[in-house]
């Protein structure tokens, strides 16, 4: 028994020491300064809380959580398009269907230029002969 009160005599003496020493550096400047920040720390907490339990911020809470609820429902709908879509086969034939636009506008584009090029070759033609006609006019008048 008498070990047993020494034991707990000297826990306690060990606990107090500790207690002391705990005491002497929250005294220290540096602690007092970083004791100072979490002081501050929790006031600004306390007041984001505070401002989040509004009636505008809890709306807006609100807003968010059923604007990601659509976007989710809407990313699901697509999906599902989608995949409507592809079983359907309608998304190869939209892409059969650019291949072909795009060798129809690459045949046109070369044949455009040949085109444009006979188009000129006609027009002049048409001059030459209208100026061929009007010089023919007069001398027709003479006979």
């Amino acid at each position: 028994m008498a070990v047993e009160k020494i034991g707990r005599i000297h826990e306690i003496k060990e606990t107090v020491s500790c207690a002391v020493e705990v005491m002497r550096q929250i005294r220290t400047p540096g602690m007092q300064e970083s004791l100072g920040k979490i002081m501050d720390m929790g006031e600004v907490a306390k007041d984001i809380i505070e401002a989040l339990k509004t009636p505008e911020m809890v709306k807006n809470i609100e807003n968010f959580r059923l604007i990601t609820q659509n976007i989710n429902e809407a990313s699901e709908k697509m999906q599902s398009t989608i995949k409507l879509m592809e079983e359907t086969g309608v998304i190869n034939e939209a892409k059969e269907f650019a291949r072909s636009a795009k060798n129809m506008m690459d045949v046109i584009g070369n044949t455009g230029r040949d085109l444009r090029e006979v188009n000129t070759a006609v027009k002049s033609v048409f001059r030459s002969v209208q100026v061929l006609v009007d010089d023919l006019r007069p001398a027709e008048s003479r006979y």
